[in-house]
């Protein structure tokens, strides 16, 4: 039988929720199973209800599941909050006096957190640790890597003090409680994966492309993706600078892109409106950047700690005037590295902008991905004349006219050549200019780039069985959930118990602009019913699609509270579509 285990940890803010999660996320995952795992927080350091959900298979993960098997509640709130989320066997691992006030119907593990981490470690902060261990004993999971897991995250300071409480949960359960969850899960063999968080790998991928320069200013939801740069720069001969706003940070990276230095920036979409004036500066002086954006629901402040993919249309069109851009969106953790290779790489080849649209549920959730085969990096930075050439060359012209848009670029002080370019409009040589004739030339040099960017930009990837009544249309993060939502209707029905079964696929886009038009034309070939799957109000996808296809979508699936999509809400959402 298949295994699939869903814990989940909630409390207050400060109570090391996020502790519980990720060690329980790690400790899982050393022991061989597939791992995904998401965070719900609030917009405060104390106070406010945040929680950590953690789902463990025997096979690939790309999404959580709704019924929880194990829920770790670390205060009264949580138990009020989740307590209707349990699945039919699960158990909640609660402190020893909350029994009475959550009603002692069989269902609860009474733990007495503080006094195990007093007992066993004399600090009772580490009541946390305690709650972990007595998660893992329900399912009877092996001690030793737990230990060594809660060691190494804990470090020389407190590893041994933590291990030492995590084993007094761990034990007192194993004594103590005598219900059976009806789930076990042993440590298995076979390859180890690394677990990181989308914007984890989104770093990853930028040191092993070569970036060396990065500047940002912290915002929910890519700040991680600046601190995990900075924690490696000097390993990795890179610059990591932290400037006084949005605006500074844009403008650093042009200058050292511009010197030839790969060069990123993270912000979330505030952010990103204080970059778009920078934006159009890289599209006029033909400066390769790569800018992370991290969607998050807005306007304004919005919700900063919550998921949304409202920020489509707008990256597609940032900035005033016409130039070439690139637009990729992840659609899993791996994604976030491989498509952040090919981010660089497209900014170089054709000397424009290339934005990463990611959004808060990608970048902060864990999954267990594969290590990544760094040979299959491949560092392409297109036209670039070296010194032999430049002399060779004579009279320099940094926006030399060519017929695919791209002029062989020199950086300054490298060889004999005199860089020059403009944030006005100018001409080959890059000088400002006013005449209509050269006005038009160079727009037409700019934007012929966007054909040769196009052959680059894949297809939509698609999911389920060739054949089907209704094709599920998304893109980004939704991967997940939307292929789950197709196994469990292909499985269950869209209305289990029903005679009647609608059997659905799905298509799905990570590279959106330039848009792959004809591969999209050709996918929708056969289609008979189709509906986009979007966490935003207005179906921005589904406005791109018809916009650049023609095709009109049958339906709509939308979520825009906050949350991520999910199986469940996709499949109940669709009843409503199909009734």
């Amino acid at each position: 039988m298949a295994i699939d285990v869903n814990f989940m940890a909630g409390g207050e803010a400060g109570q090391g929720v996020q502790t519980i999660g990720y060690v329980l996320s790690k400790a899982l995952a050393r022991g061989g199973f597939h791992v995904f795992a998401d965070q719900d927080y609030e917009s405060r350091i104390r106070g406010g209800h945040n929680f950590f959900r953690i789902r463990a298979r025997d096979s690939e993960v790309r999404t959580l599941s709704e019924a929880v098997d194990v829920l770790v509640a670390l205060n009264q709130e949580t138990i009020d909050l989740h307590r209707g989320e349990m699945g039919p066997k699960g158990i909640m691992v609660l402190d020893e006096g909350a029994v009475k006030a959550a009603g002692d119907d069989g269902r609860f593990c009474a733990v007495p957190f503080q006094r195990l981490a007093e007992e066993s470690a004399q600090n009772k902060l580490m009541a946390n640790t305690v709650a972990v261990g007595a998660a893992l004993a329900l399912v009877g999971y092996d001690l030793g890597i737990l230990r060594d897991v809660v060691a190494a995250h804990f470090g020389a300071k407190s590893g041994e003090a933590n291990a030492a409480a995590a084993k007094a949960g761990y034990d007192y359960v194993t004594v103590n409680f005598k219900g059976d969850l009806g789930k076990r899960l042993a440590p298995r063999d076979g390859q180890r994966r690394m677990l990181l968080t989308g914007n984890e790998a989104i770093a990853v991928g930028a040191i092993a492309s070569g970036c060396k320069f990065v500047a940002g200013y912290p915002m929910t939801p890519t700040t991680s993706i600046l601190e995990y740069i900075a924690g490696k720069a000097d390993e990795f001969g890179m610059v990591m600078v932290q400037p006084e706003d949005e605006i500074a940070a844009v403008n650093m990276v042009i200058g050292a892109a511009f010197t030839g230095a790969r060069s990123m920036t993270a912000t979330s979409g505030g952010g990103f409106c204080l970059m778009v004036e920078g934006l159009g500066l890289a599209g006029m002086t033909e400066t390769p950047i790569v800018i992370v954006e991290g969607q998050r629901p807005g306007p304004a402040i919005g919700l900063p700690t919550r998921e949304e993919q409202g920020d489509l249309e707008f990256v597609l069109h940032a900035s005033h005037g016409e130039f070439p851009r690139a637009v990729l969106a992840p659609a899993t953790v791996e994604d976030c590295f491989w498509l952040t290779v090919k981010a660089f790489n497209l900014a170089d080849k054709y000397q424009m902008p290339v934005l990463i649209l990611t959004d808060h549920a990608l970048a902060t959730s864990y999954a267990t991905v594969p290590k990544f085969d760094l040979s299959q990096v491949k560092i392409e930075r297109g036209e670039v004349l070296s010194a032999a050439e430049l002399a060779r060359v004579g009279e320099y012209k940094r926006h030399r006219i060519t017929a695919s848009g791209i002029s062989p670029r020199a950086f300054p002080l490298e060889g004999t050549a005199l860089v020059v370019t403009d944030s006005d409009e100018h001409n080959e040589e890059g000088h400002i200019i006013e005449d209509a004739e050269t006005r038009t030339a160079m727009m037409l040099k700019r934007l012929r780039k966007l054909e040769g960017a196009r052959k680059e930009i894949s297809g939509p990837r698609t999911y389920g069985p060739k054949q089907a009544d209704a094709t599920l249309i998304g893109w980004g993060s939704t991967y997940g959930a939307i292929c789950e939502a197709v196994d469990l209707a292909n499985r269950d029905g869209l209305n289990p118990g029903s005679q009647s079964r609608m059997k659905l696929n799905a298509m799905h886009f990570n590279e959106i602009w330039p848009f792959p038009a004809a591969a999209t034309a050709g996918a929708l070939q056969g289609v008979k019913k189709s509906i986009a799957v979007e966490n935003n109000a207005t179906g921005q996808f589904a406005h791109l699609l018809r916009a650049e296809t023609g095709h009109q979508v049958d339906g709509k699936v939308l979520r825009f509270d906050g949350r991520p999509l999910s199986p469940a809400f996709i499949l109940s959402e669709l009843r409503r579509e199909v009734s």
